[in-house]
Formats: structure tokens, C-alpha cells, sequence
């Protein structure tokens, strides 16, 4: 990917894939976006864009949609342009009106936190202690529909306290985004992560979603918790 256009149109679709989790046209992108430039031109650079791996085409009837690779990419823009998402005024102080240093506080905020994600949480508290929540909300993304991947979710649901297990000591501290093949949860999940330090003890707070999360937004709300450990 080597053109400034390449590289806003590839952000572009897929930022329009995470709202819509449909497969993004030419069509759709110069229209919505009020692009000015042809239906065509952007074809052909969404046809450059799958040559080079980062979008493909999953009906040859439907536009395109992003790859693990692109991603990545758009996940770096997020961070080098500091894009995270600000939490609403509202939805920050109900957080710190639930955030407390105990394990009651911890679960009544994960519950929120999935909910303004539209995700599922997971928090270990420590090593051998996990309490998770949002099942739903992961079950109702439009990726998990199909039964074999609402079998996927529950394999990796079943095996929760033992991937934060295996991964415990191997995690550093602060934040963290794994996607898809560097995910120990899930090659076709993503997962926001922060490892704190709180007395004495390491915990593990994690938003895991579909590749197809809102980084931003998730990255907001992990930060949120990675400051009240500050």
C-alpha cells in the first residue's frame, strides 16, 4: 500500500465494516463518504487493496471486507493519531460512581463496561480467580449467527480460565490488543487487554468482540481501567 488515497479508503471501509458488519461497496464509499472521486477509481484501488492482502471479497456479488491484516493497520492509526473514542460524560461518571477496590465493585463495572461495549469482559483478579460477563452481547454480533461459530465462542468461553492461565505471567503490563492469529482467545476474535498491578497482586481486565470491534471505543474504556491503577 503505497498512495495516501490507498491508505484512506482502506480506514474507510473499515471503519464502515465495524458499523455495519455488511461488505462495503465502491458505490456505498463515494456516496456516503462524498468522495470525489469515481465509483470506478475506487474500484480499481479496492481491487489493488485485495491484490496486496488487506480486504477480500466473501460473495462475488458484495463488496469487500477488511482482513486481519488490515486490521492491524487500522489499529496502528488509532493509536499513532490517539483516536480513542473519549467515554460520554454520562457514561464516565457512572463508571467511577461503581469503581471501588473490591471484587463486588469490579464485577457490577465489568457488567457495564460489556454493555457499552457491546462485548463480553472478562477480569482476573488475580490468577485463579475469573468472573466474566456479556456472553450475549458476543453471541449476538452478527460474525457468531452461524451455528459453527456460536460453537467456536462457547469452545473458547469453556476454556477461559485456562487461556488467562496459560497466558498470566507471559502478559505485560498495561495495555494490549491482540487480533486474530496473535490472540490466544481466538484467531477469528480480538481482545482489548490491560495487566495492572494492585497490592501486590497482578490482575488481567480484557474486552473480547469480533475482529470487527470498535477499537477506539474499547481502547477508551480499557484505559479507563488502567488509570484507576495507576
Amino acid at each position: 500500500m503505497t498512495t495516501d488515497r490507498k491508505q484512506f479508503l482502506l480506514n474507510t471501509i473499515v471503519k464502515e465494516y465495524i458499523k455495519t458488519a455488511q461488505p462495503v461497496s465502491s458505490g456505498a464509499l463515494v456516496e456516503k463518504y462524498k468522495l470525489d472521486i469515481s465509483p470506478a477509481t475506487v474500484r480499481n484501488e479496492m481491487m489493488e487493496l485485495e491484490d496486496e492482502g488487506y480486504i477480500y471479497q466473501p460473495h462475488t456479488s458484495s463488496g469487500r471486507v477488511p482482513t486481519e491484516l488490515a486490521y492491524q493497520i487500522y489499529l496502528e492509526n488509532v493509536r499513532k493519531n490517539k483516536k480513542n473514542k473519549p467515554l460520554k460524560e454520562g457514561e464516565e461518571k457512572l463508571l467511577n460512581s461503581l469503581f471501588k477496590q473490591d471484587e463486588v465493585a469490579f464485577r457490577q463495572t465489568a457488567k457495564v463496561i460489556a454493555e457499552l461495549a457491546g462485548a463480553a469482559v472478562f477480569w482476573a483478579f488475580h490468577k485463579n480467580d475469573l468472573y466474566y460477563t456479556g456472553l450475549s452481547n458476543l453471541f449476538s454480533q452478527p460474525e457468531f449467527k452461524q451455528v459453527n461459530a456460536v460453537c467456536d465462542v462457547s469452545n473458547i468461553i469453556d476454556r477461559l480460565e485456562e487461556i488467562i492461565d496459560e497466558v498470566f505471567e507471559d502478559l505485560e503490563e498495561g495495555e494490549q490488543v491482540l487480533i486474530g492469529q496473535d490472540n490466544p482467545f481466538g484467531d477469528f476474535l480480538s481482545t482489548v487487554l490491560v495487566k495492572y498491578r494492585s497490592n501486590q497482586v497482578n490482575g488481567v481486565f480484557g474486552i473480547l468482540g469480533p475482529m470487527r470491534m470498535d477499537y477506539a471505543r474499547n481502547l477508551a474504556l480499557a484505559e479507563f481501567i488502567k488509570n484507576k491503577f495507576v
